[in-house]
């Protein structure tokens, strides 16, 4: 083990604590010694010097609080005695030169991949199955019922195997009791089912609570996002349930994936119940006409491509005070590779770049991109302080309690995970990603809607970090955990891909974690593994709704 604290950023008057430090133990530091007031637990900061109420607090080199009260040297920052702060931003001021990493080394890689007519690889060959309203939702239901259990796709029915045991024990006249001491089914596989279409990776389906009774920019806006999957390279063909009389209609679909792809030459079969007959004869065509999809979409093979193909997203969630120090800066360092080989990178969660504004906006490649940066930030923060609520507020009780008690002091480090190359585009939500190099799309901190809005910008895989455990997952774009400590990790194996706990014990470097995080990428692109999320059939989706209901 290393220091048992650490200095971010050389300006920094708070050190982090790497493991729960005691009461009374001191710390030599930059020629001083200090001892500490109070025990401070791993994850969180402590003074250097005595601040004063008013007094900036700075990590990561920036403004990320001020003080609300007199705080010893060797004390515990918190939420007593800090408040949000952050500095202001106004355009790009500055000129931005990158150091790209060396890369020969990658220079020369494919993965294996699926080519798409509009020049896209895709990581994975699916087809999608979606609704343009929540009316169609329970007909989505029935289609993936059939489908995933017919076709191979299904999870493993422990938990219903388990209510089955327990039913069976009641039937026996078996007490509370003596049920609790009977063991329930554990077996996390089934015997392997044949899968008649082995170059089709799944079936996936959509639901959502959106299409109708909203605004009309709601709808428009859901159409536009759904576009972004059908037109996303993991996915070869699609089929879409409509009701009819929805503000979100078929017509607006196929405009939005028109404007995308203007070539668009996917199998896409839209069923409209209200013109069908009945319920029965919608889903026998829906079924009928996606088999065959299937059929077609088959004989599609992977095949070697270059690496700029691969569009990664990255984000955080459930994340704690290592966060920043480790998942993410690996994952930035890996995003500064993929960047450097012509890859595309896109990092969502604009309320947790509050406080990085100014170093975002001098990193876009010119000022209409920093333009478009700071209106969508001043948009998006006024409509959250319009209904009472501000991005000082995002901090969760789980980020708080094990460090990040600020929104600065979480998007401080947030915002390493999209490492240090210049900012070449800024998308709104349903935005679909074009250029090479980091994009910055526009989504909330909220893990799913966040997640949703990448794989609609083109995402073929997405990045994860978590220093508390989340199980969050998506449809189209398989998603990488990556965890912020080892001790995570061990806890909650079935959801963790990737340890970067080991860059918190000095075991290894940043660069080293964040290079096997590229190779990993590598790997799920090319088909040799599937994710912790991907085999838990943690499709996750949920649309950002911005307007009211009516």
């Amino acid at each position: 083990m290393k220091k048992p604290f650490l200095q971010i950023a050389p300006s920094d008057n708070v050190l982090v604590a790497l493991t729960d430090l005691p009461k009374g133990q001191r710390i030599s530091w930059a020629g001083d010694e200090i001892e500490l007031a109070e025990p401070i637990p791993a994850k969180h900061k402590f003074t250097i010097e005595q601040l004063i109420p008013g007094d900036a607090v700075v990590m990561y080199g920036t403004l990320v609080g001020k003080t609300t009260q007199l705080i010893p040297k060797g004390s515990l920052i918190h939420t007593f005695n800090l408040k949000h702060a952050a500095t202001a931003y106004a355009g790009k001021t500055q000129q931005y030169h990158w150091q790209a990493p060396d890369v020969r080394k990658w220079q020369d890689r494919t993965f294996a991949g699926y080519h798409r007519s509009d020049g896209q690889v895709g990581t994975q060959n699916y087809w999608l199955v979606i609704p343009l309203v929540f009316c169609e939702n329970r007909n989505i239901q029935v289609l993936k019922d059939a489908f995933q259990k017919e076709l191979g796709y299904s999870q493993p029915e422990i938990y219903r195997q388990q209510v089955k045991e327990l039913a069976a024990y009641y039937r026996k006249g078996l007490t509370a009791d003596t049920i609790r001491r009977f063991p329930l089914h554990s077996a996390r596989s089934v015997a392997e089912q044949d899968r008649p279409f082995p170059n089709v990776d799944g079936v996936k389906f959509l639901v959502h609570e959106s299409g109708c009774g909203g605004t009309r920019e709601d709808s428009n806006n859901l159409c536009s996002l759904l576009a972004g999957y059908c037109v996303n390279p993991n996915v070869a063909g699609i089929t879409v349930l409509s009701l009819g009389c929805q503000h979100a209609q078929a017509d607006i679909l196929r405009n939005e994936i028109k404007k995308r792809d203007p070539a668009f030459s996917k199998p896409l079969h839209i069923f409209e119940q209200q013109q069908s007959g009945s319920e029965y004869q919608m889903l026998s065509n829906a079924i009928r006409e996606t088999f065959l999809g299937l059929m077609e979409i088959n004989r599609i093979e992977r095949k070697p491509a270059p690496l700029s193909k691969l569009t990664v997203g990255v984000k955080c969630g459930g994340s704690d005070g290592f966060s920043g120090i480790s998942a993410n800066p690996a994952m930035g360092h890996a995003a500064d590779l993929l960047v450097a080989l012509g890859g595309k990178v896109l990092m969502a969660e604009f309320p947790e770049l509050c406080g990085v504004e100014q170093e975002l906006l001098n990193r876009c490649v010119d000022e209409d991109t920093a333009n478009r940066f700071a209106r969508l930030m001043q948009e998006y923060s006024s409509r959250a302080e319009a209904v009472g609520s501000g991005f000082d507020m995002n901090p969760s009780p789980g980020n708080i309690k094990d460090g990040l008690i600020t929104d600065a002091i979480k998007s401080a480090g947030a915002a390493k995970k999209a490492g240090s190359s210049p900012i070449t585009d800024v998308l709104g939500y349903g935005q679909y990603a074009t250029r090479a190099g980091l994009s910055l799309v526009c989504t909330p901190g909220n893990d799913v809607e966040s997640t949703s809005g990448m794989a609609g910008a083109g995402a073929t895989v997405q990045l994860f970090s978590t220093g508390l455990g989340t199980p969050t997952g998506n449809p189209v774009s398989p998603m990488v955990k990556i965890a912020t400590n080892t001790s995570l990790a061990r806890r909650m194996p079935d959801i963790i891909d990737v340890d970067a706990g080991s860059i918190i014990t000095g075991e290894k470097t940043v660069e080293q974690v964040g290079e096997e995080i590229l190779e990993y990428i590598i790997g799920l692109a090319s088909g040799h593994y599937t994710t912790k999320a991907m085999q838990l059939g943690q499709d996750n989706f949920i649309f950002w709704k911005r307007g009211v209901s009516l």
